[in-house]
C-alpha cells in the first residue's frame, strides 16, 4: 500500500472490535461492512471446503481481500481519533505541540521546532511517555502489515529537539561558560581527512617559521617567539613537493659542449702564457700595479722657498758652528705677525656677477604701460609746439561715417577707397617694422651658438665614461660624435678592447646634457658585446669620473683606435692627462675579474 496507516491512541476495546469484524469477516458475514467486488481467489477459497480452514493457522488463513477491509476500517478509526485529538488539543495545550497522528515526518519535526522553549524536558518527557502507550497499543498483527508509522518520527524529532545546541555564553576573558557561570572544556576535534592534515601541519609550520596565517612576517609576539631559533638547522619542509617534469631547450648541451671546448682552449692559452711570462718576468699580477699612477715631481723645485729666505742667512746648508744647525737671522725674528697678501683665487671671474632680476607678469605690463605713456606724452608736446605734423585720422570701415561725416555722405565710393589705402598702408608699415627687427640666418646661428657657448675661462668641467664596447655600433658612435660638437665641446673617444673610454670638456650646462645622452637617452643594454669568457654580455656605459679643470686638453671630439693597451696610455699621457685612462682601465680590469669570479 503507498499510504501509511498509523494509529495515535488504540484502545483494548478497539482491539477487541477490529478482531470481532476480522472474525466475522473470516466467515463470510460481512454484517454492515460492504463486501467489494470478489476475485477468482475467493472462489477457490468456496471450492476448497472448510477442511483447508481449519487445518491453516488463523494468521496464515487472512486473504487479500480481508486485508483491504480491515485496512480500510483502520483507516476511518484513524481519521476518527484525529478529530477527536483535534478537539482536545484545542483545549489542553501540553497536547499542542504533540504533532498529528498520520503527519508525516518532516511536518512532524517543524511542528516540534516551531515552538523551541528552554524549559521543554517536562513536555518532552511526557511526550515520549505518550509516544511510548502509542508504540505498545499497536503491537499486534498489524504491526507486521504496515510501514514505520510517523510517531517513531515524532519521537525521532523530540530527541532532537532535547538534543539542539544549547546557546554560546562567554565571559568576560572569552571563557565559555554555562548558566550558572562555570567553565566549560570544550574538546578539540582533531582532524581525519588528509586535507585538514595538511592545513592543520601547514598552520604549525608557519607559526614555526615566524609567517602569519597569509604568509605576512611575524608580529612583535611572534619575533619574541623565534627569538631563539637557529637558521643554520634545515628544517624539512611539511608538505612534500610534487616534482614536475622539466625539458631542457633544443641545442642546450651542445652550447654546454662548446663551452666546454672553449674553456679547455682558453686554460691551455693562459697556462702557456704564463709559462712565457715566468720566463721574462712578466705576471698578470702586475697589471693593477703598472697602471696605477705615478707620483711625479714636479721639475721646478726650488732649493729654497721664498719665505725661508727671510729668516736664512744664506741657504739651507749653511750651518751654524755652535749649535750644529741651520744658520738663521736672529734680527728678522719679532713678535710681530705678518700677514700675506691676500691674492684672488684663480677660479673666480674678473668681474663680479649680479643674479638678473626676473620680473612677474603683472611688473611687466605696469613697465611698459608707463614707457608708452612716456612716449605719447613726449610726441603730443612735439605736435604742440609745431615740430611734427599731427596724425591722420585712423580710418576704418566701422568709424568711416562718424569721422568723415559730410564728406561721406557726398562721395562714399571715393571715401571707402581713401579709408582701404590708408588701412594698407598700416599694414604694410606694420610688416616692415618686423622685417626690420627679424634676425638673419647667420644672426640666428650666432644666437644659438652664443648660448651653447660659456665661459670656461675660470675653469673647464672634464667628464670620463667607459664603454664596454662602442667599435662595431655605427649609430651610437654617431650620437656621441654628433652630439659632442653640436654642445661645442672638446675631448677625445679611444677604442680599446673591452674599454672604450669617451673624455668630453665643456661647460656645466653642456656637461649636464651630455651626461644625460650617455646615461639616459642612450640605450646601451640594447647591444651585446663579448666578455672575457666569450659569452655575450649586455653592453654598458659607466660614469667614472668628473670633476674640473684649469685648461683644456684635447682639441675637436675624434675617434682614436688603439690594438695596444700601452699604446693607449701613451696617448692620454701625450695630453698630460695619463690618470684618465688609469681610472677607466682600471675599473675595467676589477669589473672582467668579479665576472669571473
Amino acid at each position: 500500500m503507498s499510504s501509511i496507516i498509523t494509529r495515535k491512541d488504540g484502545d483494548v476495546d478497539d482491539q477487541k472490535m477490529s478482531k470481532k469484524r476480522a472474525a466475522a469477516s473470516d466467515s463470510g458475514g460481512g454484517g454492515a461492512i460492504d463486501a467489494p467486488k470478489k476475485s477468482r481467489f475467493d472462489v477457490l477459497q468456496k471450492n476448497g471446503g472448510a477442511g483447508q480452514k481449519e487445518d491453516a493457522p488463523v494468521s496464515a488463513s487472512l486473504s487479500s481481500t480481508q486485508i483491504k477491509l480491515m485496512m480500510a476500517h483502520a483507516q476511518r478509526e484513524i481519521e476518527e481519533r484525529k478529530r477527536a485529538l483535534s478537539n482536545l488539543r484545542d483545549k489542553d495545550p501540553l497536547l499542542a505541540s504533540v504533532p498529528s497522528i498520520g503527519m508525516p515526518v518532516a511536518l512532524a519535526t517543524q511542528a516540534l521546532a516551531k515552538k523551541p522553549t528552554p524549559e521543554d524536558s517536562e513536555k518532552a518527557r511526557k511526550i515520549a511517555e505518550l509516544q511510548a502507550q502509542i508504540r505498545a497499543k499497536l503491537t499486534g498483527n498489524l504491526v507486521n502489515l504496515i510501514q514505520p508509522t510517523a510517531v517513531a518520527a515524532a519521537a525521532a524529532a523530540a530527541a532532537q529537539a532535547q538534543e539542539r545546541p544549547k546557546p554560546l555564553i562567554l565571559d568576560e576573558e572569552g571563557r565559555t561558560v554555562d548558566k550558572s557561570g562555570r567553565t566549560i572544556n570544550i574538546p578539540t576535534v582533531t582532524p581525519t581527512l588528509k586535507a585538514n592534515i595538511r592545513a592543520k601541519k601547514r598552520e604549525v609550520f608557519q607559526r614555526q617559521s615566524g609567517l602569519g596565517d597569509r604568509g605576512e612576517p611575524a608580529t612583535s609576539a611572534q619575533d619574541e617567539a623565534i627569538k631563539y631559533f637557529d637558521d643554520r638547522i634545515a628544517l624539512k619542509p611539511t608538505v612534500r613537493n610534487k616534482r614536475t617534469l622539466r625539458f631542457h631547450e633544443p641545442g642546450k648541451f651542445q652550447q654546454l659542449a662548446e663551452r666546454m671546448r672553449m674553456k679547455s682552449q682558453l686554460e691551455r692559452l693562459q697556462n702557456e702564457i704564463s709559462q712565457i711570462a715566468r720566463k721574462t718576468g712578466i705576471s698578470s699580477a702586475t697589471k693593477l700595479a703598472l697602471i696605477a699612477p705615478k707620483q711625479d715631481m714636479p721639475d721646478d723645485v726650488p732649493a729654497m722657498e721664498w719665505w725661508d729666505s727671510v729668516i736664512l742667512t744664506q741657504d739651507l746648508e749653511t750651518m751654524d758652528e755652535a749649535s750644529g744647525k741651520i744658520s738663521i737671522r736672529q734680527t728678522s725674528i719679532s713678535n710681530l705677525i705678518e700677514h700675506p697678501t691676500q691674492m684672488k683665487p684663480p677660479n673666480e671671474p674678473m668681474k663680479p656677477v649680479y643674479l638678473p632680476v626676473f620680473l612677474t607678469k603683472k611688473e611687466r605690463k605696469k613697465l611698459r604701460r608707463q614707457n608708452r605713456r612716456e612716449a605719447w606724452k613726449e610726441e603730443q608736446e612735439k605736435i604742440r609746439l609745431g615740430l611734427v605734423a599731427p596724425p591722420e585720422p585712423k580710418l576704418r570701415i566701422s568709424n568711416l561715417m562718424r569721422v568723415l561725416g559730410s564728406e561721406a555722405v557726398q562721395d562714399p565710393t571715393k571715401m571707402e577707397q581713401h579709408v582701404r589705402e590708408q588701412m594698407a598702408k598700416r599694414q604694410k608699415a606694420h610688416e616692415d617694422a618686423n622685417n626690420a627687427r627679424k634676425l638673419t640666418s647667420e644672426q640666428k646661428s650666432e644666437k644659438k651658438q652664443r648660448k651653447l657657448r660659456e665661459d670656461t675661462s675660470c675653469g673647464v668641467h672634464v667628464s670620463v665614461y667607459r664603454i664596454r664596447d662602442l667599435q662595431d655600433n655605427q649609430s651610437k658612435k654617431f650620437k656621441v660624435e654628433t652630439n659632442a660638437k653640436q654642445l661645442q665641446m672638446t675631448g677625445s673617444v679611444v677604442l680599446f678592447r673591452d674599454c672604450c673610454v669617451v673624455v668630453v670638456e665643456g661647460g656645466p650646462k653642456q656637461q649636464k646634457k651630455y651626461r644625460r645622452l650617455m646615461l639616459t637617452r642612450i640605450k646601451w643594454e640594447e647591444d651585446l658585446a663579448k666578455g672575457n669568457d666569450g659569452q655575450d654580455v649586455p653592453n654598458s656605459c659607466v660614469l667614472v669620473w668628473e670633476g674640473t679643470s684649469q685648461r683644456r686638453h684635447f682639441g675637436e671630439i675624434k675617434f682614436k683606435i688603439f690594438p695596444m693597451e700601452k699604446m693607449a696610455r701613451e696617448f692620454f699621457q701625450k695630453h698630460q692627462v695619463e690618470h684618465y685612462w688609469d681610472l677607466a682601465y682600471s675599473g675595467a680590469v676589477l669589473e672582467a675579474s668579479t665576472d669571473q669570479q
